[in-house]
């Protein structure tokens, strides 16, 4: 029996959707005569979905009941039975009732393929297995039930079915996907516009994957010639010349003329062979490359058209650029040339730029690898070798007879000893003097200049010419041991650098002291002065030596730019350890300019800081002050009035009201003297953990009785606050929006937890505040007409921000659904890492 065939509807979010493309094409197949019936198909009470089930078939459902609740199964046995040729199965990672068949529903829908039945499904992206971390990360919530990749990577089909984040909020808030309790909390948490739009980049992005792996499964299997890609894949051939930046540059505006264009820049470096590319110039060229939004690569092969393609090929690219050629124009009749070769082997959907530049024809040199120096011990054991060796082995041959060839492999020997020893110079000098001796000692005629048989002439020749390049090999062997133990050694004092940048470690001393051990030197100091002719003085020290007042008194002073030096006693240093030398000497400069940084940075964080409290201060004299003082006034203006005879009931009446008006004046100004405080750095927020029903309810004094609703779960987590600031941050809210509300409709406050935080929201039906005003209605002073009157928010809203962003959180407004504006204050909750004011982040990444 053939198995049946899989189609998935994958939406990024509940409410795209996905359904409702699921009925409008199981309609479609009805009509072309296809036998199609909904397995399962949950309608949730939206009207659009509940309309399009009209006219299909539905299965009779399971009802199983479990801990005293019923619920709603597909019958796979039904469905089985049924037999149709295409079953809708709706919620493919739903999980079954205990008791069921299958645990999970994707499971039945894999005996319905099995049993040859075409299957028609609906998945949200959060739903998949390998991305429930990701998900839970953008949301807050782990996803429960889930469905295994593998499942949905088999599907036959996947349609995804898609939706602009505003689009799907301005349904929701429609009522279009939750029930109207449930619209508020909805928006507030999981469809959030920033939500949606990273779950909808995720659900983006694993489609294009499998497309991209299907395209590449096709073209394999059916061996057909390479198609275009449908972004463009520039790959730049580097040689690690300075016409690379011009290659790169080009490049990108290549890519830059169509959507999604990208520049992969790439090196091929012979396998074994010399180096052609200064390490140097190829960092310049992978820095500007990924500055231009590139990256970089490093490709080793011996055929160097050959592994650019093969680069090429594997990356899916669709141009290459390369340089125009820098070889002598006689070299191209021995060889073609890479560009000439990548053009002829590039094929069709392969187009090769030859981009000219300034290096045209001015021919390629190669860096001269200079050797170390052997040590001197080791040079003068050469030389003594070189020079009494020859004389000595001579003396001791002249006491046997072993005939001219073996002498000869002799003398050889202690040639190659001295190279061993003292290098190229010594093993020269060796050959020489053991060819003169040989000729006068060994060669016929004995103690004469002359040699009688040719071919002992011959045998001398070779000797020398053996001795001169076995030396040589040798001498550079022996250097190149000692380069590569240097290099070794400076690569690791650079790896060590590099990784204190890419930590972001800020000790000067620290660094100067690491400086003064690799160089093994006395002391470490940074200098600096402020301009020419100025005195020096000392930025950072490390060591015992004696201080160092300007650079001239070093032994060693490395100048970093004109105002800056890097001074080390205790010793000379060789000029290969400046370049090093010179490395710490700009990461010291970097890391000084770091910490200036930082400390600016600090000193602006605590002004603004500072002009934040005084201005939410300010606002608060301004604007909570004159309430109560203006009962207060008109009450004891009454009560001292000679014309109005009041009765004991109104006397008691007003005294109350001045007391309540005192009360009121006194919490005030105690909660505005510990600002103050907190502004001059005296008293820090009384930050503890508490639950918000012991404070949120006192808020709600200072309103008229059911003008407020409450909503505070008892289940919430404890927040770490203020009290006091908090209840004065809530208080300024609720009359905001009790004053801006309509009459006899009462304000929600409600509460929620999401993640590590607590949303406490405050929402009222008044007229609203448009977009570009959102910002501007936490700003004080307002009522004194740099906003429009009608704005429907009160000026306390300045105070409150101050408050809540004392206390680590954050407040700022929203639309509420069916009109009005929702303001939403966001505590941490007890227990949860403490996040860094936006303000202060920022400056401590710039600096």
């Amino acid at each position: 029996m053939a198995r049946g065939r899989l189609r998935i509807h994958l939406g990024a979010a509940p409410g795209v959707g996905k359904t409702c493309a699921m009925l409008s094409e199981a309609h479609r197949r009805i009509e072309r005569g296809t036998d199609c019936v909904a397995a399962f198909v949950e309608h949730h009470g939206r009207p659009r979905t509940e309309a399009l089930l009209h006219g299909l078939e539905q299965v009779p459902r399971r009802e199983p009941e479990h801990l005293g609740a019923v619920r709603s199964e597909m019958d796979l046995d039904a469905v089985l039975a049924r037999r149709p040729q295409v079953a809708l199965v709706d919620d493919l990672a739903h999980t079954n009732a205990p008791g069921s068949r299958n645990a999970k529903r994707w499971q039945d829908v894999e005996e319905l393929l099995t049993a040859g039945i075409d299957v028609v499904s609906t998945v949200d992206i959060g739903h998949l297995e390998s991305l429930g971390d990701v998900v839970e990360s953008i949301t807050g919530v782990r996803q429960p039930e889930t469905v295994p990749d593998e499942v949905v990577r088999r599907a036959d089909q996947i349609e995804l079915v898609d939706m602009e984040p505003e689009a799907l909020r301005r349904r929701i808030a429609h009522g279009d996907v939750h029930r109207p309790d449930e619209v508020d909390a909805a928006l507030s948490h999981h469809f959030r516009p920033d939500t949606l739009t990273a779950l909808r980049e995720l659900a983006l992005l694993w489609v294009a994957d499998r497309a991209g792996a299907h395209l590449t499964r096709d073209r394999g299997a059916h061996r057909t010639p390479r198609t275009r890609s449908a972004r463009e894949r520039i790959v730049v051939g580097l040689t690690g010349g300075p016409e690379g930046r011009t290659l790169l540059r080009r490049a990108a505006r290549l890519a830059g003329k169509g959507a999604g264009g990208q520049v992969l820049a790439v090196h091929i470096a012979r396998s074994g062979g010399p180096a052609c590319a200064p390490p140097g110039e190829l960092a310049h060229l992978r820095t500007l490359a990924e500055d231009l939004g590139g990256t970089f690569h490093h490709v080793v092969g011996d055929d160097i058209p050959a592994a650019l393609l093969s680069f090429a090929r594997g990356v899916d690219a669709t141009q290459i650029v390369l340089g125009s050629p820098r070889r002598r124009t006689w070299r191209h009749v021995v060889a073609p040339g890479v560009g000439a070769t990548v053009t002829r082997a590039s094929g069709p959907g392969l187009d090769v730029h030859l981009v000219t530049h300034g290096e045209v024809a001015e021919g390629r040199g190669l860096p001269v690898a200079r050797g170390a120096r052997l040590g001197r011990s080791r040079r003068v054991w050469g030389w003594i070798a070189a020079t009494a060796g020859p004389p000595a082995l001579t003396a001791l041959l002249s006491t046997v007879d072993l005939g001219l060839a073996n002498d000869i492999l002799l003398f050889l020997a202690l040639t190659v000893a001295a190279a061993l020893l003292g290098g190229l110079l010594p093993a020269l000098a060796s050959a020489a003097v053991g060819s003169l001796l040989l000729n006068y000692f060994s060669s016929p005629p004995l103690h004469r200049w002359t040699i009688a048989d040719p071919r002992n002439a011959v045998a001398l020749v070779i000797f020398v010419a053996v001795g001169a390049a076995v030396a040589s090999v040798v001498d550079l062997a022996a250097r190149r041991t000692h380069q590569a133990a240097r290099l070794r050694a400076e690569s690791e004092i650079l790896s060590f650098l590099a990784g204190t940048v890419l930590r972001g470690e800020t000790g000067l001393e620290e660094l100067l002291e690491r400086v003064r051990e690799t160089f093994g030197m006395e002391s470490a100091a940074l200098l600096e002065r402020a301009g020419d002719g100025a005195p020096w003085t000392c930025a950072g020290r490390a060591g015992q030596g004696p201080p160092v007042e300007r650079p001239g008194q070093a032994d060693v002073d490395v100048p970093v730019g004109d105002h800056l030096a890097l001074a080390l006693t205790g010793r000379v240093l060789p000029a290969e350890d400046r370049r090093v030398l010179a490395a710490f000497a700009a990461q010291a400069a970097v890391v000084l300019d770091r910490r200036r940084l930082r400390e600016e940075a600090d000193r602006a964080r605590a002004l603004a800081e500072g002009n934040r409290i005084r201005t939410a201060l300010l606002a608060a004299v301004s604007h909570d002050l004159r309430t109560p003082l203006a009962g207060i006034k008109a009450a004891v203006s009454s009560l001292r009035s000679e014309d109005v005879e009041w009765s004991e009931e109104d006397r008691a009446e007003l005294l109350e009201g001045i007391e309540e008006g005192s009360d009121r004046l006194d919490h005030l100004v105690g909660n505005l003297l510990d600002m103050s405080r907190l502004q001059t750095g005296t008293v820090t927020p009384l930050i503890r953990e508490i639950d918000l029903d012991e404070v949120v309810p006192m808020a709600l004094g200072g309103v008229p009785d059911g003008s407020a609703a409450l909503d505070v779960p008892e289940t919430l987590p404890m927040v770490a606050v203020d009290p006091g600031l908090l209840e004065r941050a809530m208080a300024n809210l609720v009359e905001n929006a009790v004053k801006h509300g309509p009459p006899g409709v009462p304000v929600l406050v409600a509460a929620s937890a999401l993640a590590d935080r607590v949303e406490v929201r405050v929402v009222d039906r008044g007229p609203g505040v448009p977009d570009e005003a959102k910002d501007r209605i936490f700003e004080p002073f307002q009522r004194y007409g740099d906003a429009p009157r009608g704005a429907g928010v009160g000026l306390g809203l300045a105070v409150a921000r101050g408050f809540a962003e004392a206390m680590g959180g954050t407040l700022h407004a929203e639309d509420t659904p069916g009109g009005g504006i929702t303001m939403v204050l966001t505590l941490r909750a007890a227990g949860a890492r403490p996040e860094p004011h936006p303000t202060a982040e920022a400056e401590r990444q710039a600096s």
